[in-house]
């Protein structure tokens, strides 16, 4: 009963500290279309930053998000974990090199596990019916609605050809670079407006 105690107040803590965390995230107020002008700006410089990382790290990752139908690019996933691990992020969908819509991803875990992290998700739409379904959904997860295949590094140093031909590729990059072995099934996307 002690242990049970224990555990309820440390998962109390941490939902309370993951909520606190992303608090700061939504700083914006409906119709403050300065904010949001300048939140658009600011997502679309960092999804920037964070293509220009993936076609530094990733040798033809810049061929693959020419040739795709759609790049979803959630440039800062923050997580925040104590047991139980939240993470939120805010990106940018573009087709054409064009920023189409904005979207925010949310996840959650549990499992022993404590600390915070920040990385880049992106997502990659290889075919216009994978993107066609993305972009009529009300809300979309990944693993759930579409399966999305995690890019690795195969033994030429490319993203290895299977992977290439799924409809839906996705990337996790860190501070070190690309992330192996790494799943993001269960991220919830929701289209926002900015």
């Amino acid at each position: 009963m002690q242990t049970f105690k224990i555990r309820t107040l440390v998962t109390t803590a941490a939902i309370a500290a993951c909520s606190v965390a992303f608090v700061g995230c939504t700083t914006t107020r409906p119709g403050d279309t300065g904010t949001n002008t300048s939140s658009r700006a600011s997502i679309d410089a960092q999804v920037n930053a964070s293509l220009s990382k993936l076609y530094d790290t990733v040798p033809g990752s810049r061929e693959m998000v020419a040739k795709s139908a759609g790049v979803l690019v959630f440039p800062a996933v923050v997580g925040a974990s104590f047991g139980v691990g939240a993470e939120y992020g805010r990106g940018a969908l573009r087709t054409g090199g064009r920023t189409q819509a904005y979207y925010s991803t949310t996840a959650g875990s549990i499992g022993f596990q404590a600390g915070a992290q920040s990385k880049a998700v992106i997502f990659l739409f290889n075919t216009q019916d994978a993107l066609a379904k993305f972009r009529a959904s009300k809300g979309w997860t990944a693993g759930a609605d579409a399966t999305v295949a995690v890019a690795n590094i195969g033994a030429n140093g490319s993203v290895d050809t299977n992977t290439v031909r799924q409809p839906v590729v996705g990337f996790v990059l860190t501070n070190v670079g690309l992330e192996a072995g790494v799943s993001i099934n269960g991220a919830k996307i929701t289209e926002i407006s900015l």
